[in-house]
C-alpha cells in the first residue's frame, strides 16, 4: 500500500512540484493524497489541481489565535489519513501541540546549511557573512524553529559578487533534488526520529546528516 504524503504550501510549490513528479516513478512508494495551504492565491494550488490531487485553503486570518487555527489545520490534515506530512514553503510559526500531534512524521526544508541561518534571509545572510558556501537542508520537524535534527544536506558555493536571487536559484536546483530523497526514505520505513536524532536504517546520523564528513 503506497505510503500517503500531505503537503503543506504557502506560496509557488517549485518543491511540491519536485515531490510531484518523484511520485510518477513506478518505483516510489508513496503518493501526495492531498495539498493544504494558507493562502488561497498560493499558485502550488495550480499545480496540485494539474495533478489531479485533492486540495484545501484555510487561511489563518480566520482564527483569533495561533492555537486555533493549529486545531484548525490539524483536523484538515487528519481528514486525508497522511502517513508523512511534508511542510515546503509553509510560511507559519507551528505551535508544540500540532508538532507533537506529527512528532516523526513531519519535516520540512530550509534554505541554509543548518544550524546556520535559522530563520530568514539566508541567502543575504550567507553573503553578508562572506561563506564561500551555503545550501540546503531537510530536516524533522521538533518545537525549536529550524531546530530539529538534520536528515540531509546539500552544499552549493558561494561566488564573489553573487546576489541573494542567484544564490537562491543554486540552492533550489538541489532542493528539487534531495526532498524527494527524504520523502521516499520516510515513505519506505528507513527514517524515524528517535530521542530527537535521525535514524537512516537504524543508523544514528551525524549532526549535519546523511554522508556528511562528520
Amino acid at each position: 500500500m503506497s505510503c500517503r504524503i500531505l503537503v503543506l504550501i504557502s506560496g509557488s510549490g517549485t518543491n511540491l512540484q519536485a515531490i510531484i513528479d518523484a511520485c510518477k516513478s513506478p518505483d516510489y512508494p508513496g503518493q501526495v493524497v492531498g495539498v493544504l495551504s494558507n493562502k488561497a492565491d498560493a499558485y502550488g494550488l495550480e499545480r496540485a489541481a494539474n495533478a489531479d490531487i485533492a486540495t484545501t485553503t484555510l487561511s489563518h486570518h480566520d482564527f483569533a489565535t495561533r492555537e486555533a487555527y493549529d486545531d484548525a489545520l490539524m483536523a484538515a490534515i487528519d481528514k486525508y489519513q497522511p502517513d508523512v506530512v511534508v511542510l515546503a514553503g509553509f510560511m507559519r510559526i507551528l505551535t508544540p501541540a500540532f508538532v507533537q500531534h506529527y512528532q516523526g512524521r513531519l519535516v520540512n526544508i530550509h534554505p541554509s546549511l543548518l544550524p546556520k541561518y535559522q530563520g530568514l534571509n539566508t541567502h543575504q545572510r550567507a553573503i553578508d557573512a562572506g561563506d564561500d558556501e551555503h545550501g540546503v537542508s531537510v530536516h524533522f520537524v521538533t518545537e525549536e524553529l529550524d531546530g530539529g535534527p538534520v536528515i540531509l544536506q546539500a552544499k552549493v558555493p558561494v561566488f564573489e559578487n553573487d546576489t541573494a536571487d542567484e544564490l537562491a536559484a543554486r540552492v533550489h536546483e538541489q532542493e528539487h533534488r534531495i526532498y524527494p530523497l527524504v520523502v521516499k526514505w520516510l515513505c519506505q520505513g528507513r527514517l524515524k526520529m528517535v530521542d530527537e536524532k535521525a535514524i537512516l536504517d537504524d543508523t544514528p546520523l551525524p549532526m549535519s546528516g546523511y554522508a556528511s564528513e562528520e
